[in-house]
């Protein structure tokens, strides 16, 4: 495991630490929401938040593709149903070399919580986790999510190291779409320094930031020379945010950028036996919630430049927010999210993706969506796609005239991406997998979400974003519409039509 925990004297004094484990909420966090306004907050899909970042660990493996276990095991654990984690994975002790499996349902559930960048942890040049940056970047593009790098302690790490390190990621990997650079702050990409109060001189970082955003991890602000920025990473510290309004303020005052971390809460007793590394309870989400009102709080600052969230998947020390099993192995004392804003069971184990997309919008708030009243025609037969059956059968392009059935409100969801609710019935278009298209569907989300691409005779096709398969009139239109293919072909081509 990375962490020997954090550097407390630094990022979390004495008192700061009693108050976050006493339980006390901070008085800007709001009350949990009941059920349907979490419901309510996975409406409509919007453009993913850029200014969101969360901590992405790809460290593990399992003998089904790694050849053998790694990292599942820490603490003496015997995988896979004895881990070295206080919580256990909806998915199972995976691995993250699982590319179209485990890492694509990563980067769905990222994207359904509205989070536009991970941070990638990183091991330096060939390590385990370099080797599967190609993967990660390539599931992540398939969901729009971008990939900013968080520079490890790996031994002999220096700041000459460092310089290297990245001026590497940015040669090798920098022409990759899903490449994270922010719009906002000169196009440059951006680099989390872990434990940068382990080296003391970082005057060889000072040349590059003018290219790029590289954050020195602390809220000493007079350790960050040479850096563009400051993060904090503790999950525990979110709790009562110690020294964050000056660390917020040195950073607007010198154009830097400031990216606090929030956390659902905080421990490592499996991963670590016998230590006596504090622990911060999840308190059913009301820590979650706390720590964002803190990084929001007036009273710290206000809104910073970016929200950094500690994690998505550091399971060994339970600050993650991917789904935890409801039905954790047996025998092993693992805990699970029942009780998270009043969910239990299955409901529960997205809880925390739920209550981030929560957060992201007050954050930061997409925009209005717009919505157009179209028609679909296929090219392959000249017939328009009608919600068959008012909608209660699926898409299929078999009509000669546009009546209510043939109608859709294309819902432009920004950056070429739209869904498509059928106005016959009010329901948005799914793409299940592979099951045909239907109009079911009472908001969007990854599955309702398609990409418009152009094709050169003036015809456009629909890229389903969930599984990254082009839809097809199946049958030149004979059968239902089913987004399943890999290639663009006669049956993939469409017309747009504005009624």
């Amino acid at each position: 495991m990375k962490r020997n925990r954090r550097t407390w004297s630094v990022l979390l004094p004495a008192v700061g630490l009693a108050l976050a484990l006493s339980g006390t909420p901070a008085a800007s966090a709001p009350p949990p929401v009941a059920a349907p306004v979490l419901a309510a907050a996975q409406a409509a899909a919007a453009p993913l938040a850029s200014n969101v970042h969360i901590f992405y660990y790809s460290w593990y493996g399992n003998p089904a593709v790694n050849g053998s276990y790694r990292h599942w095991q820490q603490g003496g654990f015997t995988p896979p149903n004895a881990i070295g984690a206080n919580l256990y994975p909806k998915l199972g002790a995976y691995d993250s070399g699982d590319y179209a499996g485990a890492v694509n349902q990563h980067m769905a559930w990222i994207a359904q919580a509205g989070v536009g960048v991970i941070v990638y942890s990183w091991w330096g040049q060939n390590s385990y986790e370099d080797r599967l940056v190609p993967g990660v970047l390539n599931a992540a593009n398939q969901y729009g999510v971008k990939v900013a790098w968080h520079m490890e302690p790996y031994a002999g790490r220096t700041a000459a190291s460092t310089v290297t390190d990245v001026n590497y990621l940015n040669s090798r990997y920098g022409s990759h779409p899903a490449y994270y650079r922010d719009a906002a702050h000169g196009n440059r990409p951006a680099f989390y320094v872990f434990e940068s109060l382990r080296v003391t001189d970082w005057a060889p970082i000072a040349p590059l930031r003018g290219g790029n955003i590289i954050l020195a991890q602390t809220t000493d602000t007079s350790k960050v020379a040479g850096f563009g920025g400051m993060y904090t990473y503790d999950a525990i510290a979110g709790a009562t945010a110690p020294g964050w309004a000056d660390a917020s303020a040195f950073c607007k005052a010198n154009g830097l950028v400031w990216a606090p971390s929030v956390g659902p809460g905080y421990i490592d007793d499996r991963a670590v036996p016998g230590n006596t590394t504090p622990t911060l309870g999840r308190d059913n989400g009301a820590t979650y919630d706390r720590e964002w009102g803190n990084v929001l709080s007036a009273a710290n600052g206000g809104p910073p430049s970016w929200v950094s969230i500690t994690s998505f998947n550091e399971w060994h020390e339970g600050s993650v927010i991917e789904p935890a099993s409801a039905s954790p192995p047996g025998g092993n004392g693992y805990q699970t999210y029942s009780g998270a804003y009043g969910l239990t069971g299955a409901a529960a184990e997205t809880a925390y993706l739920t209550r981030t997309k929560y957060w992201v919008d007050r954050y930061s708030p997409p925009p209005p969506t717009t919505s157009t009243v179209v028609s679909l025609r296929a090219r392959v037969n000249n017939r328009y796609v009608a919600a068959d059956n008012a909608g209660a059968a699926p898409l299929i392009a078999n009509r000669t005239a546009v009546g209510p059935w043939e109608q859709f409100d294309r819902v432009d969801l920004g950056g070429g991406l739209i869904a498509l609710r059928a106005r016959i019935n009010s329901r948005f278009t799914h793409a299940d997998n592979t099951a045909p298209l239907i109009a079911n569907a009472v908001s969007s989300g990854a599955w309702e979400t398609f990409r418009v691409v152009a094709n050169s005779d003036g015809s456009v096709s629909l890229l389903a974003t969930a599984n990254n398969r082009y839809v097809a009139a199946e049958n030149a239109g004979a059968a239902a519409l089913v987004a399943n293919r890999t290639a663009v072909g006669g049956w993939e081509k469409f017309d747009i039509i504005t009624a």
